[in-house]
Order: structure tokens, then C-alpha cells, then sequence
């Protein structure tokens, strides 16, 4: 069974209230930090927990240092999803408000924590759920005493050292998650320096969906990472982003085509461009 997996508003509405089901609510908007959990004290799919990008998934930002998302303390992050009820039979079904991307930022951590199967993104997320008609529910659910155990997976991470070792490789596929202005330095609204990683393509995780909202067919994605991959081998694939979340899209929209999970350098651009040394292209 592959690690990504969707499930529709139909089939989650169909399975509330099943005892071993954890919801998250990961709704966040980098423009407005507080919007994610004054949105989830508005109206969220009830049962489901909240959890904050910046203080549940994502360590402290050490200026100079690290990008703007560092990875969470694993163990502060397995104290919170037990607190949401987390445990190694769970089955969790993660959303935001529809494209995804802080939703598969929690998918890949849990991922990363050693928690391999049950997990599902909402297709579509609240947006979704909404144009249902499904109800929403204000209040938070009681927490939970979950007993999940944790075992990060290193594998799936990369650091700026390794990745700076393997730039000029034929054989690597380096995909960046962000929009192509920012790719080509065009534009750079967020970080202090614009461009990409020498060598990297443009990947924006926005091609994974549909004008609906929704993931493309399998078919589709795979067609789309196919031809971004070419001749080189499926085992050199690498995924950033700006900080360590969108590219998180990416490696959900590749396994859910068939893809192995691909390793994430999770410090991404905005940790890149902390060392002055470290090579910056712009353009194509």
C-alpha cells in the first residue's frame, strides 16, 4: 500500500466517530500566523485536533542559522500527537483549507516519526468538506492519551551539506515546490535572497491539483514526474521548497503516483541562503 493516501469528504463523513480516527486541522497562512487557529475556533470537522505550523510543526527559528520551518523536536511533536489521541493503529486523516500543503507537512512528519500506514489526506480539505454541505463543529474535542512511539527516520532527510556534495550529479533530480517567479528570482516576497538551487527544476506543488482543488489523477502525476525526471533514476530524486513545507506537496503527489518516498532537504531555500558560500542560480 503506498504511504500517500487520499480520502474523499464522502468516505471521511462516513467514518466519524470511529474510535481509533484522528483528524487534524493544519490551517495556516504564512501572511497572518494566527489565522490557522482562530479559523479552527470558527468551525473545523468535528473531532478533529488542531495543530499550529510554527509552534506544533516546526522548531524554533534560529536566525543565521536555520530556514524559516526547522524541523520540530520529535519528542515535543510525539507529545502533541498523543495529546490528540495518536497511536501506532491509528488511522489519521490530516487537512487544511483545500490545496494541501500544510496538510502534507504533517503527513511527512508523521512519515518521519515512523508512523507508515493510516495516513490519509482530505482531498479538497475544509473547502471541500464545505461545498458538501458537512457540518462543522467550534468546540475541541477532549484531549487524548495517545501511546505513539516515535522512530525518526533520518533517510528521509537531507542537509545542505549533503545536498551541497551531490549538486552537478547527471544523475540527480533536484524539484523545487515553488512558483516559477520565485524559482527564477524574478520575485522574492518572503526570503532575503532570490533564484534557486543550482541545478534545480521547477516543480510548483500547485501543478499537483486540479482546478478543483483537488489531486490530479494518479496517472497524471506520474506523467508530470516522469517528464521532469527524465532517464534518471528514481532513486536520486530530491525535494525543497522555500522552508521545508510545500516540497512536502511534491513528495505526496510523487508516492501517490508510484514515486518511493524521495528524501527532503528540509532547511530549503530559506536555510540555503544563510552561507554566502553556498551556489545560487536564477532564471531557468
Amino acid at each position: 500500500m503506498p504511504l500517500a493516501q487520499l480520502i474523499s469528504t464522502e468516505q471521511l463523513h462516513q467514518r466519524l466517530g470511529e474510535n481509533n480516527l484522528i483528524l487534524l486541522d493544519c490551517r495556516f497562512a504564512l501572511e497572518e500566523p494566527a489565522y490557522g487557529r482562530r479559523s479552527y475556533l470558527d468551525g473545523h470537522i468535528p473531532g478533529a485536533h488542531f495543530l499550529d505550523l510554527e509552534q506544533d510543526l516546526s522548531a524554533p527559528v534560529i536566525s543565521g542559522v536555520t530556514g524559516r520551518h526547522p524541523l520540530p523536536d520529535p519528542s515535543a511533536l510525539v507529545e502533541r500527537l498523543r495529546a490528540c489521541g495518536l497511536r501506532a493503529d491509528s488511522q489519521v486523516v490530516i487537512y487544511d483549507d483545500g490545496p494541501g500543503a500544510f496538510a502534507a507537512r504533517a503527513w511527512w512528519l508523521l512519515l518521519w516519526l515512523g508512523k507508515r500506514d493510516g495516513l490519509y489526506l482530505l482531498d479538497g480539505g475544509l473547502k471541500a468538506w464545505r461545498e458538501a454541505g458537512l457540518t462543522l463543529d467550534s468546540q475541541p474535542p477532549t484531549a487524548g492519551n495517545g501511546d505513539f512511539c516515535a522512530s525518526p527516520d533520518d533517510s528521509l532527510v537531507l542537509s545542505a551539506e549533503q545536498l551541497l556534495l551531490r549538486l552537478g550529479s547527471s544523475d540527480l533530480t533536484l524539484l523545487d515546490a515553488r512558483a516559477l517567479p520565485r524559482f527564477r528570482g524574478e520575485v522574492e516576497p518572503i526570503d532575503p535572497v532570490a533564484g534557486h538551487i543550482p541545478g534545480a527544476q521547477c516543480a510548483a506543488f500547485t501543478d499537483n491539483l486540479g482546478v478543483d482543488g483537488r489531486f490530479l489523477p494518479r496517472e497524471a502525476l506520474r506523467e508530470r514526474f516522469d517528464r521532469l525526471r527524465g532517464e534518471r533514476p528514481l532513486n536520486n530524486l530530491v525535494a525543497y521548497c522555500g522552508s521545508g513545507v510545500t516540497a512536502c506537496h511534491n513528495l505526496f503527489a510523487m508516492n501517490l503516483a508510484g514515486y518511493p518516498l524521495a528524501p527532503l532537504y528540509a532547511g530549503s531555500w530559506s536555510e540555503w541562503i544563510t552561507d554566502p558560500a553556498r551556489p545560487v542560480a536564477t532564471g531557468n
